[in-house]
């Protein structure tokens, strides 16, 4: 199958190198490019795209603007690109929250001197993210009409072997609640990826500002965001939360959320715990920064299996090993769902090595944090 493209740019020699990038995949064909926001929701009126590439700055109409204008009127995967900038960090976490699936930081060398890997990223997450869109059910509208506010809303049907090329058989049955193990807790510990950041707003707002543990965050991101994200956390959320800092003591009700470019480390400082950040690899093996396995690993040393360890959507295994070395300690490791998920990628990955115990929608994960941790 070959899915659509537009191309949503101010930038016309930006439009053209997306273009000639995109073009290279051959599930891929770019059959159309918009310059603006409002010039965007035209062209997806008449050549019908699968997916779409939003810059977030644009005269006329900008990408928040236009992502808000396409869910109400046409829902599609939508990519972000983003200025390395807090303000382009926090215009990108809108899009997030309007409905966009994912993000890439605009790189304008990257993309002019046809950097390989950035190339290949960007084919990769268009492409998985097209995926993700397929079996999309839409209400049958005229042109130019919006969905009734009573309308259902559009379902995005996920397939963990379009995504991951593995079988849906790994899946667990998912959990509406659970029951209060009586298990004894030190700390949450959460991963997460690709639809990550409205995945963990919506957790962390149910937790209360007096929950009783320290939580660990990592999600996989640009260290020019992770700061805006923390802020933006901070704000939404009861608990206290904020983008952690070498010498960091762990406190109860406090998130800590590794910084982009970085790997977040735990340690035993007496009876307390302290946070260290390095920007030093653990192994060659290791591509990201910050790891779930790296910091997750490093809590077993810290919590012994007194962890409830969480993974959320997101592309990849980052988070299997880590898991794995804290379940062998005796902690509880939870994988969100695959209907909830953007991307089924980490969860189906602790989900299938048979590391999570239980497979949580991502709308009811706080309230089962709650119960499980009390």
């Amino acid at each position: 199958m070959v899915f659509k493209v537009l191309v949503v740019d101010d930038s016309t020699f930006y439009r053209r190198r997306v273009r000639e990038i995109l073009n290279e995949d051959r599930e891929l064909e770019v059959v159309g490019e918009a310059r603006n926001g409002q010039d965007a929701l035209d062209k997806i009126a008449t050549l019908s795209p699968d997916v779409v590439t939003m810059d977030v700055e644009m005269p006329v109409m900008d990408g928040i603007s236009a992502v808000k204008a396409i869910m109400e009127k046409r829902p599609l995967p939508i990519l972000m690109f983003s200025s390395l900038t807090h303000h382009g960090a926090q215009a990108t976490l809108d899009a997030l929250e309007a409905g966009a699936l994912d993000f890439l930081p605009k790189k304008f060398e990257d993309i002019a001197q046809d950097r390989k890997e950035a190339a290949s990223l960007l084919r990769t997450k268009v492409r998985l993210i097209a995926r993700r869109g397929i079996g999309i059910r839409r209400p049958t509208l005229s042109q130019g009409r919006t969905m009734p506010s009573n309308a259902p809303k559009p379902r995005f049907f996920r397939s963990s072997s379009v995504l991951t090329g593995r079988s849906d058989a790994v899946s667990q049955p998912t959990m509406a609640s659970v029951k209060r193990s009586g298990k004894h807790y030190q700390c949450l510990a959460i991963g997460a990826s690709t639809g990550g950041p409205v995945a963990l707003q919506k957790v962390l707002s149910a937790l209360p500002a007096d929950f009783p543990y320290p939580v660990v965050l990592v999600q996989h991101m640009p260290g020019t965001f992770t700061h805006a994200f923390a802020q933006r956390l901070d704000n939404h959320c009861k608990i206290a939360v904020k983008e952690a800092e070498n010498g960091d003591l762990l406190k109860p009700g406090h998130a800590y959320l590794a910084p982009g470019g970085m790997q977040m480390l735990i340690e035993n400082q007496g009876s307390l715990h302290k946070v260290v950040i390095s920007d030093k690899m653990a192994s060659d093996k290791i591509s990201y920064k910050p790891s779930v396995d790296i910091t997750f690993g490093t809590l077993v040393k810290a919590f012994g299996g007194d962890v409830l360890g969480v993974i959320l959507t997101g592309m990849g295994a980052d988070g299997r090993e880590g898991c794995r070395m804290l379940k062998d300690r005796g902690a509880t490791i939870w994988a969100q769902d695959q209907e909830s998920c953007v991307v089924y990628g980490m969860p189906q990955a602790v989900t299938a090595a048979n590391i999570s115990e239980k497979s949580i929608s991502i709308d009811d994960m706080g309230q089962c944090i709650l119960t499980e941790m009390g």
